[in-house]
């Protein structure tokens, strides 16, 4: 009876360690970063992103080019920001600051993928709708069925008859016209729930399938976001967006990136580090 007690015991706290190194928080020291900017988009949905005479680079993504591949320069964007700050865009009024950096960092192990993102999300916004939540950062996935996810991103949800654009339904949110995305939202207010959700033909903050976790915490003036969710599999690249919302603000009033990719043991913009 002894022994067995002893075995038992031993066998406990084997699987616990085990327990505990599976699912271990990554080492973020030796993860590196890469800056992704995420910029004030105004009033461009993907209907003046695809419209010629508003946007000249409607002729390379015909041809399978991406945002990225036309718009990243030396770790920035190279948009014209006065024409995005006028009324013409952004007829509410734009931010004080048009761009910044986020540092993405991402990790994997086998059941879980974790990304983190730093940033110091500016105050000076024109709407502060959020009374309750200071800042809100999502990630968006689209999967292969939406129409050129892997070029523009998060772009082929928004639309000039969402909430928030002008004239819109205030009740119609980001939609897809095919295929999904999945997102995960965390939110700075105390006790705040994350968001695991999904947009299709509308917009649903809960209900997915992810498995998302979140923690936020903010230091001085960075805030530092961490993510987990499921792995979706070694070896797979897949896409991604994000939306950091600063200073209250709601709906269209935030900051996003074009469409970037996360390689899982594979190529992407971001790699996943194997822990």
């Amino acid at each position: 009876m002894k022994k067995t007690t002893i075995s038992t015991l031993v066998l406990g706290t084997l699987l616990t360690m085990g327990t505990q190194f599976a699912f271990a928080a990554p080492d973020w020291t030796k993860v590196p970063k890469r800056d992704v900017s995420v910029f004030h988009p105004g009033v461009t949905p993907i209907e003046w992103v695809g419209k010629k005479s508003d946007h000249s680079g409607t002729a390379g993504l015909k041809k399978g080019e991406t945002c990225v591949g036309c718009h990243e320069e030396k770790g920035t964007l190279n948009f014209n920001f006065k024409r995005l700050a006028d009324k013409e865009l952004e007829p509410k009024g734009a931010p004080a600051t048009m761009i910044y950096p986020v540092a993405v960092q991402a990790s994997y192990d086998a059941a879980n993928l974790y990304i983190r993102l730093t940033f110091k999300a500016p105050a000076g916004g024109a709407d502060k709708g959020d009374k309750d939540n200071e800042v809100k950062a999502t990630v968006m996935f689209p999967d292969s069925k939406v129409t050129q996810a892997e070029q523009v991103g998060c772009w082929a949800a928004c639309h000039i008859d969402a909430r928030t654009m002008p004239g819109a339904d205030e009740k119609k949110t980001k939609y897809t016209k095919d295929g999904s995305y999945e997102l995960m939202q965390w939110r700075s207010a105390k006790g705040a729930k994350v968001g695991d959700g999904k947009v299709t033909t509308e917009r649903k903050m809960d209900g997915g399938t992810l498995g998302a976790k979140a923690e936020g915490a903010k230091a001085g003036d960075i805030y530092t976001v961490t993510f987990t969710r499921k792995n979706p599999g070694e070896g797979k690249t897949i896409p991604f967006g994000l939306a950091i919302h600063g200073d209250h603000a709601t709906g269209r009033f935030h900051h996003v990136s074009l469409g970037y990719t996360l390689g899982i043991g594979a190529a992407g913009d971001v790699k996943a580090v194997k822990q």
